[in-house]
């Protein structure tokens, strides 16, 4: 069980409560029907969450596709993390990039929906592991 810094840990669990406000914020955008937003903030939920992780080794990435691939061949490719959550990061990021990006994009309210629930099951999954390798479990 790796040892780690006290700053290390403190930024994982600072970034884990960004990623958790996130989840809530598109929850609330969701239940306003706005879900653009609600996508945005389902992706930057699993964002924060992955940075959370990379905390642990002091790593961190200028743009989201280092982030994401680094995460990919790191972390579920190596099997720390279930294959699943790599379809739920690339739909999200992908729904993230339309919803923000393209102006004729219509977002649907099952679309952010699943959007949500990936985030939920995304951050659910970061949260066990950081409790494990924090608290040595």
């Amino acid at each position: 069980m790796p040892e780690y810094k006290e700053e290390q840990s403190i930024l994982a669990m600072l970034r884990i409560e960004n990623a958790k406000e996130d989840c809530e914020s598109a929850a609330l955008e969701f239940g306003q029907a706005h879900y653009k937003a609600a996508n945005n903030r389902a992706y930057y939920s699993i964002f924060h969450a992955i940075r959370a992780v990379l905390a642990l080794e002091s790593k961190d990435f200028k743009s989201h596709g280092q982030l994401l691939g680094y995460f990919n061949k790191n972390y579920i490719h190596k099997g720390k993390f279930d294959i699943s959550l790599s379809k739920i990061i690339s739909n999200a990021n992908g729904l993230r990039t339309d919803s923000d990006y393209n102006d004729f994009f219509i977002a649907t309210a099952e679309e952010s929906e699943n959007a949500l629930e990936g985030a939920r099951t995304f951050l659910d999954a970061v949260t066990v592991y950081l409790a494990n390798e924090l608290n040595g479990l």
